[in-house]
């Protein structure tokens, strides 16, 4: 039932209440793209790092403010193009609104943040990001790069459509759809080494 990304054939369609069974049953996270489901691919300790820099760094920016930040395990579903995924982090401002066919899978994010990787970018850039684009909340997109300090961000304006920013080394990020700015060093900032 279960297929990767990567994998070209298509699987029998699932059901999303099928789905939903599946996925609480099982540890290893899936995506569910218009009745198909693919096994989501764990991430590497670069990956995981600037995961939870990116989590610190919103999380303590918006802290008393109407915006939550979310982990990857916050299920994220538009109806608009049939899919249930996780992005990397997910921030809704105001009342967290849920799917009416899934109460774990959110419908209103304001931003989404996806960390790149060599197996997922093609995907994050292109059909995933899409189906993002689609959900009417949706603010800000924001792809982070694992390799270099790198950050783009898509962004609707008010007449709903879309502009393409990119910052790097030295510059600073403002997250327009949750008032905040963040510096790209930061982001990118190493652990120092401990003493022995």
């Amino acid at each position: 039932m279960m297929a990767t990304m990567s994998e070209a054939a298509k699987k029998a369609r699932v059901p999303y209440e099928e789905y939903l069974r599946q996925e609480r049953l099982e540890q290893q996270k899936h995506e569910w793209i218009d009745g198909e489901v693919y096994a989501m691919v764990g991430g590497t300790p670069e990956h995981a790092r600037l995961q939870g820099r990116l989590i610190r760094i919103l999380g303590a920016a918006l802290e008393g403010g109407p915006c939550e930040v979310y982990t990857t395990d916050l299920r994220v579903r538009s109806r608009a193009t049939n899919i249930a995924t996780y992005a990397d982090i997910t921030v809704v401002c105001g009342d967290l609104e849920t799917d009416s066919e899934d109460g774990d899978a959110v419908t209103n994010p304001t931003l989404i943040i996806e960390v790149l990787s060599p197996t997922t970018e093609a995907y994050d850039r292109g059909s995933k990001g899409t189906h993002y684009r689609q959900i009417p909340s949706l603010r800000e997109y924001v792809l982070v790069s694992q390799d270099t300090q790198h950050i783009e961000i898509f962004r609707r304006n008010v007449s709903g459509n879309w502009s393409f920013l990119e910052a790097f080394a030295g510059e600073s990020v403002v997250l327009e759809s949750v008032g905040c700015t963040v510096s790209v060093d930061e982001v990118y900032k190493k652990p120092q080494k401990r003493s022995e």
